[in-house]
């Protein structure tokens, strides 16, 4: 099988949906980013949200926001793309695996840039917080996985769409709680993240998208001259 016949990682039919998706996400992320740069206190939204969610988590729950912020660490976030990974090249499924890989990359790359480019602080002027990296990396995973998944059931423009934004909000979501639940991050830097995410992924799945089929024209070309 080509590379060309291979599924693509990012489906046509979401390509131009998505796309406008993430320019508005990028609006969003920089949007942000000029209004919270060199800030190193909560913004009017973030006091509002802060306060209740910080003491209502106990356990277990802040079990749960704990085991949810160590698979945004390094050894938690490796292993998880490791396993995702293998099992993608195990499925004989090198798209999918190439774009977990540069996707998660992208994502976290982007995110930590923007950190030491906004230079927002939480506890100290060590600690740069926009946008949340750990929210960045699950949403990136999330929106991979669905964007594999739309492809695999052969799901149309509203359904894919639909569920493509459903997982990503659940994941950031699910990961955003918990970096505010711990006191990592505020509110804001979660949006960021979550924007980040929904940025760079569809960019990325189709540079994935265009550099494997770029590979399998070449070398079908070159079957067909060894051929010749």
């Amino acid at each position: 099988m080509t590379g060309r016949r291979a599924p693509a990682v990012l489906p046509p039919s979401l390509r131009v949906r998505l796309g406008l998706i993430a320019a508005l996400a990028a609006l969003v992320v920089v949007v942000l980013g000029v209004l919270y740069a060199g800030h190193d206190k909560p913004g009017r939204v973030d006091r509002w949200i802060i306060p209740p969610t910080a003491d209502s988590v106990r356990p277990p729950w802040r079990h749960v926001a704990l085991a949810l912020d160590f698979l945004g660490e390094p050894a938690g976030s490796t292993m998880l793309v490791v396993a995702i990974v293998t099992g993608c090249l195990l499925l004989r499924r090198p798209r999918a695996a190439a774009l977990f890989v540069a996707g998660v990359a992208m994502a976290v790359g982007t995110a930590t840039l923007l950190k030491h480019l906004v230079g927002r602080t939480i506890h100290g002027a060590g600690n740069l917080s926009y946008p949340s990296g750990h929210t960045a990396f699950f949403t990136a995973l999330a929106l991979i996985v669905a964007l594999l998944a739309t492809g695999r059931l052969g799901l149309g423009r509203t359904a894919g769409t639909s569920l493509v934004l459903a997982a990503a909000l659940v994941a950031g979501a699910a990961m955003g709680w918990a970096q505010v639940a711990l006191g990592a991050h505020y509110p804001t830097d979660v949006l960021g993240g979550w924007c980040t995410a929904l940025a760079v992924i569809p960019a990325t799945a189709w540079l994935v998208d265009r550099m494997a089929d770029q590979l399998a024209d070449r070398t079908a070309d070159a079957g067909r001259r060894e051929h010749r």
